[in-house]
């Protein structure tokens, strides 16, 4: 019997990518600050480099920045204050193996030629690395500051989107609203394996099936296991009827991780506070769903950063990686 489309795997984009969403497999990774600072919107940014690499050698399979170009008020989150582009430079040089993850760079906010060319060169410098997560933006306060439509975002974006895609192209023309490449020059670096993967956020101001069919993979929000499974199905079976190859599925989740393993689930902000034991038992429905990354922020954590680290690897990294 001939396999259905959505059984056949995920596509092959590059080494990040590959390595971090593999069929019916769920895989962790971290959102970018590793520290807590719940009392304030702006992190203190300590030790940063030392815990993404401490996070890699402990076997996390990814790393996640935000695009935060203003400390908006309303939003209460300034991310990891550096420029994602400017920082995944650094972290291209000064890791190894862990995935580079952006979710996600909001592109109506930015001309997408440089969109492409900065990721293209952090994608070649990690030698394949960068998973691209692309967003039309939820911070109306920034659009005025540049001068930009906040109500115009979802056409950018589609603009935006299109415009990367053919910016791996070898001498690309083609008319858009962004501008009109003639084919008589080219975009250099191109992506290590030709291809930038490309995640979009959330809705972007676009119908499913536009994502299902231009998306390598979408990044939804955590909700109630039922909500998300029902979630899962509708994007898959949209996937599927588009003619594509099954495509992954990816959410963060906020985590204040409790010294006893057994200490039971409790909500907090977009998550929960619980032990390592509930913790597996989540992220396991959370596989049997068919999400295939949880990225883990620990903004709220009390614990000391490091040893939540180690114990997250110790208790958890078994079940969750190859």
């Amino acid at each position: 019997m001939l396999k259905r489309i959505a059984d056949l795997g995920f596509q092959r984009i590059n080494l990040g990518y590959n390595n971090v969403f593999r069929l019916s497999r769920l895989s962790l990774g971290l959102v970018v600050p590793i520290e807590n600072y719940a009392k304030s919107p702006v992190p203190a940014m300590t030790r940063h480099l030392a815990r993404i690499q401490l996070a890699e050698g402990l076997g996390f399979s990814a790393i996640w920045l935000r695009d935060v170009p203003f400390n908006v008020p309303s939003f209460g989150d300034a991310g990891q204050m550096y420029d994602p582009f400017v920082y995944l430079g650094l972290l291209a040089g000064q890791t190894e193996r862990i995935a580079l993850g952006v979710a996600s760079i909001v592109l109506p906010l930015r001309h997408p030629a440089h969109v492409a060319k900065a990721a293209a060169s952090v994608d070649a410098l990690s030698g394949g690395r960068l998973i691209l997560g692309v967003a039309s933006g939820d911070r109306p306060e920034e659009y005025p500051a540049l001068n930009l439509p906040f109500a115009e975002r979802g056409a950018r974006f589609r603009a935006s989107f299109d415009y990367i895609r053919r910016m791996g192209e070898v001498r690309p023309e083609f008319e858009n609203a962004y501008g009109s490449p003639d084919g008589g020059m080219d975009m250099l670096p191109k992506p290590a394996s030709g291809k930038l993967p490309l995640l979009i956020t959330g809705g972007s101001q676009q119908d499913l099936e536009w994502i299902a069919q231009n998306g390598d993979g979408w990044m939804i929000y955590p909700r109630d296991t039922v909500v998300q499974a029902q979630i899962v199905r509708e994007w898959r079976s949209r996937v599927e009827a588009v003619g594509r190859p099954a495509q992954p599925i990816m959410q963060p989740l906020y985590v204040d991780l409790a010294e006893d393993p057994e200490t039971p689930p409790q909500p907090i902000h977009l998550g929960l506070r619980l032990g390592t034991q509930h913790l597996r038992t989540y992220l396991k429905s959370r596989e049997k769903i068919g999400v295939n990354h949880v990225a883990l922020n620990l903004r709220f954590n009390q614990m000391d950063i490091e040893t939540t680290l180690k114990r997250l690897a110790d208790d958890l990294l078994p079940d969750f990686s190859d």
